[in-house]
């Protein structure tokens, strides 16, 4: 091996550092998402929230990789009103927006993360917000079947997901047979989900993106589009040794969207290169490459970070330039409620390793009169995510759930692997 080939540094699964750096990242925003859900509760601010949410962040990532330098958020700490779609965080200048309050019974999306040395783990989970005297014991109607509409659905998208053939057993030939079978569509994809989520009579959120993750990139060249609207498309399918960013947007609207008529406050350094003409452009630019690399960042953050308050200025330039990229407030056309969850995760050898997920749902406090029928559907949804390791070969083997109640054995879907 020459000296040039020992200077190149693996920056895959392969090598176990990667693997442990998403999931040091993963954990911190585990982490932080408790704690940000714990201060969802009628009344409270949801700038108020955000801000604490990315002061739990900064506080946890100085105490990791001590020596690294290129570390922080992976995203910041958004609250998104029940029927906002895309993350949401305000500005305390704006005297409006930073009034906000929560609503008891709303629903809202939390989403927030970190990353380490560029390996980034962004997760988003759904909550209803407590009344200041406590959350329900059980939720039911609407909301419920919201919730439980989403669940399900995610479960059958990351089981869609896997590779062909990653988890069969049997002998070579048998294997080799079942990698050799075609990936689903992302057409089929989309209409295995759409059964799950009409069986509680909700709806796919339109253009609802899974993205290939990596290192500095959160939206890379490979896309799962759920649902696409008009003009948008899908692109690739997940292998082994990749980390993707998957989601699901349910509504208990048309799946319709709309852009909101509210300034856009979330932003991204894109990987254009543009020399911009003015000094404060400059100026923002290079604090936001310091402070946030390619990784999305509010608007508020360059305000408390003591920024030029020319820097609005500074980001117009840039994103008229195209070195910045601003994305929209994008709401339920309907106004209807929306649930969201994201989930980072890897394809190894021995199927998903989630780097960075929403809690696991606690099924029994949510009840509804629906249910999935589809027979192809709760097949698959009973297939596991991962192999089981280490399992006593004694330990009786676990029944499958009953199909009427939708239930599979999820695997052990936390196993390490980094081939």
């Amino acid at each position: 091996m020459s000296a040039e080939d020992k200077d190149v540094v693996d920056h895959s699964l392969k090598n176990p550092d990667v693997l442990t750096k998403y999931k040091t990242a993963a954990a911190i925003g585990e982490r932080v998402l408790a704690a940000v859900s714990k201060l969802c509760v009628a009344g409270e601010k949801v700038v108020t929230i955000c801000q604490k949410g990315d002061k739990l962040i900064e506080e946890e990532v100085s105490k990791a990789y001590r020596t690294t330098k290129l570390k922080g958020f992976s995203h910041p700490t958004t609250v998104s009103p029940s029927s906002y779609v895309t993350p949401y965080t305000p500005l305390t200048s704006d005297s409006a927006e930073a009034n906000v309050e929560l609503k008891p019974g709303e629903l809202v999306k939390i989403q927030l993360g970190a990353q380490i040395d560029g390996f980034g783990s962004i997760l988003c989970d759904t909550i209803i917000v407590p009344p200041k005297e406590g959350a329900e014991d059980v939720v039911t109607g609407r909301n419920a079947d919201l919730i439980l509409a989403n669940y399900w659905a995610n479960e059958l998208l990351l089981r869609l997901m896997m590779p062909p053939g990653l988890l069969a057993s049997g002998t070579d030939e048998e294997k080799a047979k079942a990698a050799a079978v075609k990936p689903p569509t992302q057409s089929k994809i989309t209409s295995l989900l759409d059964k799950v989520v009409k069986s509680y009579e909700c709806n796919l959120v339109e253009s609802t993106t899974s993205w290939l993750f990596g290192r500095n990139e959160i939206e890379g060249d490979k896309k799962i589009v759920i649902a696409p609207a008009e003009g948008t498309k899908g692109e690739g399918v997940p292998q082994v040794g990749e980390v993707w960013g998957v989601e699901i947007g349910v509504t208990l609207g048309s799946g319709k969207v709309k852009t909101l008529d509210q300034r856009a406050t979330l932003h991204r350094r894109t990987s254009n290169t543009y020399i911009l003409k003015s000094q404060t452009a400059r100026k923002t630019l290079s604090t936001i490459q310091a402070k946030f690399g390619h990784f999305p960042f509010s608007l508020r953050q360059l305000e408390e970070e003591g920024t030029d308050t020319k820097y609005k200025v500074g980001v117009f330039d840039g994103v008229r330039s195209n070195v910045l990229r601003q994305y929209e407030l994008v709401g339920d056309k309907d106004g209807a409620p929306v649930a969201r969850l994201l989930t980072t995760i890897a394809f190894t050898k021995n199927g998903i390793t989630k780097l960075g997920a929403p809690p696991a749902l606690d099924l029994s406090k949510y009840q509804s009169d629906k249910k999935i029928t589809d027979e192809e559907i709760l097949k698959i949804l009973e297939q596991p995510l991962a192999r089981n390791k280490g399992k006593s070969k004694n330990k009786k083997k676990k029944k499958p759930a009953k199909k009427s109640s939708a239930k599979p054995e999820e695997g052990n879907s936390e196993e390490e692997s980094d081939e």
